[in-house]
């Protein structure tokens, strides 16, 4: 279940850092958790202010099409890390018998979401003027939050919210490629005239 838990926080860490984080945060708060020293710092009121004031930031940052490439290429370190925290922290005895694999496990799950939602962003964004960018940032938000929760309060459910997020990767690189195929198919002008 620490596995469980830990890998439902790192994929929402590669899509917004903050959210997780002040997941975590609060749940140490409130008593849900028990983060050993020095993680269980994230309790205090002091930090989750602090986080606080970073997530609203980088929910403001992201809504604004070419300010969201921006944070995103700030967050490209800052994710993974966010990732790796979670993982180590919140796995319990996995975390503390062998950090640098959770380290590495959170780097690989949260640096992976960041990379497709880096990549997928600009495309979106292209593809709808710009429109479609802060849909897609809320629709993020919503699944952070969604993955958080689950990861929190019901670990087992981790396993739906990684089948959902496997399956939107899918139809997404799917349609891509279909896109692609019917352009590839289109004949260019001029190259089907008699000569």
């Amino acid at each position: 279940m620490d596995l469980l838990t830990g890998i439902g926080l790192a994929l929402p860490a590669g899509l917004n850092a903050y959210i997780p984080i002040l997941g975590v945060a609060l749940a140490q708060r409130a008593g849900l958790i028990n983060l050993g020293s020095p993680y269980s710092l994230l309790g205090e009121w002091w930090v989750i202010l602090i986080i606080t004031v970073l997530l609203v930031i980088e929910i403001l940052a992201d809504k604004v099409p070419t300010v969201d490439h921006i944070n995103d290429v700030i967050q490209t370190v800052l994710r993974p890390l966010a990732g790796a925290v979670l993982m180590v922290c919140t796995t319990g005895k996995l975390g503390q018998q062998y950090p640098v694999a959770m380290v590495i496990a959170g780097l690989v799950i949260a640096g992976g979401v960041h990379a497709v939602k880096a990549t997928a962003r600009p495309v979106v964004n292209t593809a709808t003027a710009g429109v479609g960018g802060p849909i897609a940032s809320l629709t993020e938000d919503f699944m952070a939050v969604l993955s958080t929760a689950a990861a929190l309060l019901a670990p087992l459910l981790v396993l739906v919210v990684i089948a959902a997020g496997g399956w939107v990767v899918w139809r997404f690189v799917r349609k891509r490629r279909k896109k692609k195929r019917e352009a590839d198919a289109i004949p260019e002008a001029g190259d089907g005239g008699a000569g």
